[in-house]
């Protein structure tokens, strides 16, 4: 990844217009600052992160009058100001997450849902709303309340969003995967929370080819006594067979039902979602996001950092076991369409999704860092096959966007759009680091960090640094930090994942770099740094050297301890038929010794068939790397293709 050089304009790729800059919502946030404080930003970003961060609970307070959030703020912006953890903004407000969803339920376009079969569904807002409140209905004469979980296993589907908005509007408590996780990585999670309701599909289809699902919907209820209704989707089978399952009927009948009249409004750290961390190292960490907290995080991040309007169109390839699922239905409190899709995104080729950028008139497309890199090593050229002139903004997360991939989208995408890498994470369900339509954009670099979020790069000491690596901390607190850890009462959890190493202090695990202009490299997670002869390394620094070959499809580097040190250790899957050789071998330590450093130098580079990822598509570092020390990896349930760590397992190279 690159870093700030003494050359402001050395890697820029792309400047936003003066006049879109005049004309952001960025700036319609700062002149309403303006007027009710006297803050003049004087078109710059970073003076109004800086107060917003020196302000904080000011700015939120500003904020949720400027977008104008539907409840009651109540009297008080924040309780236990700096405690970290411990802080509760706006204790005493009320509202409603779907109420806001569904705000202004009219004939614009809601939903535009794509399915890699070819089914297409489109609801407006007010369609949308019906079936939300019948649903909603159903769900509350049928013993689901206030507090109540809910628990979805379930497709990227237009059910899904109704599913969690009627959830909402009852005040539970929404919780999902995809089902492409077998039943003991769904009863991981959902057994935690023990859910009321199981909503789940009887299959789903993946590069052409049916997955049947039914049976495992069965296994997983009956292993949950907590579930008293299933509601299942049709998916595969117009009439599948429900015997087996507790009280269950189709979620089309449960829709046909007299609708809720009336929102339940709860407090502002209520518990709205529950999510999952990877689990790849023990059972899942079930972390509770609050109402308010996602209100306005997502609000902020979508209208201030990505300038999304209602006459916009947002897509993210994500499914509902990833928090972008979270993230991209927010569009709906901008009053944007949101555009999904169900299925391979490669089905029948990488074109398939920009075909939907194309047909829908996207101006938001968002994909994993490991997409663009997939899309790239196809060769395929999305701005020269298609219209792609609606696309403003492209955004890339889960893993860090490397310069050349950077390179390849204002090359092979378009030249007039914001790529926004971005950065937080499930933790969060949202971002630390990420884009504004008002400042360049520079190759490798996410450009600012959030509004409002107080990030600093810190070193060993804790102390701030820039130009250097270090960790990625937040010194404030902010909204959506979790309202807390399910089953975890006295909050050890909770303070053991962020709050340990720096005391008040959250620690993201990322390994990072602050740069001069307020933009940010990350170098990878820091648990996976690497320390050969002490030094710390970031992997990303590896894998972007690694991926200027074309005979590799895809790396993964880890430490291996030898000789009181650690060596670093390459793992490479090759494209197609080409094979690893002794003379390639040589030809990626050498670019990585001239492109980082010599201590970045692969002791061993081997090939593998395969390298292991979780199910929202993250290699898995931590997981090899206990496999190649003898130890035990603690959930493989996690993981997409866990066979893949049997690959890994008594090398004789790394005897050598």
């Amino acid at each position: 990844m690159t870093e700030s050089t003494s050359d402001p304009t050395e890697n820029l790729l792309w400047s936003p217009a003066p006049d879109a800059v005049v004309t952001s919502q960025v700036a319609g946030f700062a002149t309403f600052v303006h007027e009710r404080t006297g803050m003049d930003w004087q078109g710059d970003f970073q003076t109004l992160w800086r107060w917003s961060v020196d302000q904080h609970v000011i700015f939120w307070d500003l904020f949720w009058d400027w977008h104008g959030v539907i409840g009651d703020k109540g009297d008080r912006q924040i309780e236990n100001e700096t405690a970290m953890p411990g802080a509760r903004f706006f204790p005493d407000a009320t509202l409603n997450y779907a109420e806001n969803m569904l705000a202004r339920a009219d004939d614009r376009l809601a939903i535009s849902a794509h399915c890699e079969d070819g089914r297409h569904v489109r609801l407006t807002r007010r369609q949308l709303k019906d079936r939300v409140m019948r649903l909603a209905g159903w769900m509350r004469d049928n013993g689901i309340g206030e507090g109540d979980r809910v628990a979805a296993y379930i497709p990227n589907i237009p059910e899904a969003v109704i599913a969690m908005l009627a959830t909402a509007a009852l005040g539970g408590i929404f919780s999902s995967c995809s089902p492409d996780f077998g039943p003991g990585g769904a009863r991981d999670r959902f057994g935690q929370i023990e859910p009321k309701l199981l909503i789940a599909c009887d299959g789903y289809h993946y590069a052409g080819k049916p997955f049947k699902r039914l049976d495992l919907v069965r296994e997983l209820a009956a292993s949950m006594p907590s579930v008293t209704h299933c509601l299942i989707i049709p998916f595969l089978d117009e009439a599948p067979d429900l015997a087996g399952l507790p009280s269950a009927c189709l979620f089309a009948e449960a829709e046909d039902h007299a609708p809720l009249q009336t929102f339940v409004r709860v407090g502002f750290n209520a518990p709205l979602y529950i999510l999952y961390s990877s689990g790849t190292t023990g059972a899942p960490k079930c972390i509770v996001h609050g109402v308010g907290g996602v209100t306005l995080q997502h609000a902020k991040e979508l209208r201030l950092h990505s300038n999304l309007t209602p006459d916009d169109r947002l897509f993210f390839f994500t499914t509902c076991g990833w928090m972008m699922w979270n993230w991209m239905v927010s569009g709906l409190l901008v009053g944007a369409p949101v555009v999904t899709y169900e299925g391979n995104p490669f089905h029948p080729g990488p074109e398939r999704l920009w075909q939907i950028a194309q047909s829908e008139r996207l101006t938001h497309f968002g994909v994993s860092a490991k997409y663009v890199d997939a899309v790239r090593n196809a060769g395929f050229a999305p701005g020269k096959a298609l219209d792609l002139s609606a696309l403003r903004v492209m955004m890339s997360t889960g893993s860090p966007l490397s310069a050349e991939a950077f390179a390849f989208i204002y090359e092979e995408v378009g030249t007039d759009l914001q790529l926004a890498s971005i950065s937080g994470g499930t933790d969060l369900i949202s971002c630390f680091v990420l884009g504004t339509p008002t400042q360049p954009v520079y190759a490798g670099e996410i450009q600012t960090r959030g509004l409002g979020m107080a990030v600093e790069v810190l070193d060993d000491d804790g102390h701030p640094v820039t130009g250097q690596q270090g960790e990625l901390c937040c010194l404030k607190p902010f909204p959506s930090m979790p309202v807390q850890f399910w089953n975890d009462p006295d909050g050890a959890k909770y303070r053991a994942a962020y709050f340990e190493h720096f005391k008040g202090i959250w620690r993201h695990g990322d390994w990072a770099t602050l740069t001069g202009r307020g933009g940010l490299v990350i170098h990878g997670r820091s648990d996976a740094t690497l320390n050969p002869g002490g030094v710390r390394i970031g992997t990303a620094e590896i894998y972007r050297q690694v991926e200027a070959f074309d005979e590799i499809e895809e790396a993964l580097v880890v430490g291996q301890s030898w000789d009181n040190d650690v060596r670093v250790i390459l793992f490479v899957r090759m494209a197609g038929d080409r094979c690893l050789d002794d003379k390639l071998a040589t030809a990626i330590k050498t670019r990585i010794r001239g492109g980082a450093t010599p201590r970045h130098v692969p002791r061993h580079v081997i090939a593998v068939p395969d390298i292991p990822r979780t199910r929202s598509g993250k290699i898995t570092e931590l997981a090899v790397r206990d496999v190649i020390h003898g130890r035990p990896v603690k959930n493989t349930e996690a993981l997409a293709n866990a066979k893949a760590l049997d690959y890994f397992r008594n090398l004789p190279q790394l005897a050598e």
